[in-house]
């Protein structure tokens, strides 16, 4: 499968091959932080199937799980557009919303939902994991 992506401004693009290794929705307070309240919703990527176009800035600090992450986003107009972590370095968490429409994808599990605030509706019928959740494991080919 083929993702294609681009931030709000047209600056950033990304063409994106094979499927995700995980959705995710996430709810730790960095991701709060990033998505103005609510939780980010990611899908997980080989980092070798991503190719981006264009000029990323980036941010990082040590997260609550203990690692290294980086978050990249379009300098113009601010977009976020995947993040990483020092703990995953073979994978990019590729945020849905930079994604074309049309992707299908659709979080299959909630994590840290320990630091979700009281009014956040997390869907009950997904998978919920309280913090760290165990590193995903990419599909054999």
């Amino acid at each position: 499968m083929t993702y294609t992506g681009q931030c709000a401004c047209g600056a950033v693009t990304a063409t994106i091959e094979g499927e995700p290794i995980a959705v995710r929705q996430c709810w730790c307070r960095q991701c709060q932080k990033i998505a103005a309240g609510s939780g980010t919703t990611n899908a997980m990527f080989e980092t070798t199937g991503i190719a981006l176009r264009g000029e990323l800035a980036h941010g990082s600090y040590v997260a609550a799980s203990g690692n290294q992450l980086s978050q990249h986003f379009c300098p113009r107009c601010g977009t976020h557009v995947m993040g990483e972590s020092s703990a995953r370095p073979q994978y990019r968490s590729v945020r849905i919303g930079f994604l074309d429409e049309g992707h299908g994808l659709a979080p299959s599990t909630l994590i840290w939902t320990g630091e979700a605030p009281d009014w956040a509706h997390l869907d009950p019928e997904l998978p919920h994991v309280e913090r760290q959740p165990p590193p995903p494991v990419a599909a054999k080919p």
